[in-house]
């Protein structure tokens, strides 16, 4: 990983989309600090369209695409996109699964839910649940002592085991029954709202995330950055992004938008 102010200069230019990750990426502790808040609206302001992609529910995503200076996201780990078309004042809510087999999965992750309480003493639902439509999010350090990373694996384990796929976050093990993921969604975002190929303008694009669930992310994209953070899950990453900024979370984000921002 290299540090994210050796960043090209001739490569800037280039850059179109800024997608993150939301929790540890662009909070600290927990909280969204104006510097990212402002970061983002520097970066529209410029010109380059910002897409967050997280594990968070859809009630949050829909607060999130109406009311932070965002151009749409993917939530859920991608069961799914939101994008609020300001001209239409509407939004459009795009699931990778129809409604009637969300409902038939949710069965199917309650019993999963139940070995997992079981099976490892200190985790709990995540208190944001009630607002998910498509996966279960079992929760290892936001909203109780923190577990060891062990116990968010043998959580994933648990998940796979009964044939769901299963990420780990910064905060959460999110588990969900389909074949796709953060970046397949954001494919499917940007074919359908950008009338783009992801695919192919993939070196016009920065990601930047914190964990193991974005590894799938920084594996694709060529100019992918980490919070630096991320040395936390430095072992445990499946591929590790291109560039590191010095800050962690938000204010590591908003120490990337200024490096992007600068001519």
């Amino acid at each position: 990983m290299m540090p994210i102010e050796d960043f090209p200069r001739h490569d800037k230019s280039a850059i179109r989309f800024v997608l993150t990750d939301i929790d540890d990426t662009l909070t600290v502790n927990g909280r969204l600090p104006a510097a990212v808040f402002g970061a983002m609206e520097a970066l529209q302001a410029s010109g380059l369209r910002v897409v967050p992609i997280t594990g968070r529910p859809a009630g949050w995503c829909d607060h999130i695409a109406r009311m932070w200076p965002v151009d749409g996201l993917v939530g859920e780990n991608g069961a799914f996109y939101f994008h609020y078309d300001d001209h239409e004042k509407k939004m459009v809510r795009r699931y990778w699964k129809p409604e009637k087999e969300r409902a038939a999965d949710k069965s199917r992750l309650n019993a999963i839910r139940r070995q997992v309480l079981a099976t490892v003493p200190g985790c709990a639902v995540a208190a944001d649940q009630a607002y998910r439509e498509a996966d279960l999010a079992i929760d290892f350090c936001e909203d109780v002592p923190a577990l060891p990373l062990a116990a968010a694996e043998t959580i994933r384990e648990l998940f796979e085991a009964a044939g769901a796929t299963a990420k780990v976050s910064s905060i959460h093990v999110n588990g969900w029954f389909g074949d796709y993921d953060k970046l397949a969604m954001s494919r499917l975002l940007f074919h359908e709202v950008f009338d783009t190929d992801l695919d192919t303008i993939r070196r016009q694009v920065v990601f930047c995330g914190d964990s193991p669930n974005d590894a799938p992310m920084f594996a694709h994209f060529p100019h992918s950055v980490g919070v630096a953070n991320v040395r936390a899950f430095e072992a445990d990453l499946e591929a590790l992004p291109t560039w590191v900024t010095r800050s962690e979370g938000g204010f590591g984000f908003a120490e990337m938008a200024a490096v992007l921002l600068e001519k």
